[in-house]
């Protein structure tokens, strides 16, 4: 698909269920979508073929609980268990409380083994893990570091190139 169509069938306001608030979320802007698209078509290549992961579409509905259910602009699920693996908000300028604060909290009680939220306002990735406490963050990367998941080892990723213009 063309990224001009890409973006038009993305670009929608949607909503999401956090503990059983409605939060009615704005269609996200052309350069979050650039973004979405790119980290999409990387992982999507890095997964084909590995039978234990699916990538669901960007901001698929996942259901966390009966109280929440979230869009994350990237989600993985392990195939076996149909449970979230990895989640990936990218934040959007006017609504970043949500992402950056109140569904980190829900991922982190539902023990989301890995969390990555994508910062264009920095050019910047953090990385979190699940340990026995929460999440925990491992890193903020930016510039010619490279994201990876040890557990997708196909998938890696300079920042720079995730924020190219």
């Amino acid at each position: 698909m063309p990224i001009n169509a890409f973006l038009v069938a993305m670009s929608r306001p949607y909503e999401e269920i956090l503990d059983g608030t409605t939060l009615p979320r704005s269609a996200p802007g052309d350069r979050h979508e650039i973004i979405c698209d790119r980290l999409h078509r990387e992982m999507a290549t890095s997964v084909n073929g590995l039978a234990a992961t699916r990538l669901l579409a960007p901001r698929a509905r996942v259901q966390l609980s009966r109280t929440s259910h979230f869009c994350p602009d990237l989600a993985l699920l392990t195939a076996a268990s149909g449970k979230l693996f990895l989640a990936v908000e990218i934040i959007s300028r006017d609504d970043h409380r949500a992402d950056t604060v109140t569904k980190k909290e829900i991922y982190e009680q539902w023990r989301v083994p890995r969390l990555w939220i994508v910062d264009p306002r920095y050019d910047n990735v953090e990385v979190y893990h699940a340990f026995e406490f929460g999440l925990k963050l491992q890193g903020i990367l930016a510039g010619r570091e490279v994201l990876q998941e040890k557990l997708i080892p196909q998938f890696q990723m300079t920042v720079a190139a995730l924020f190219a213009v």
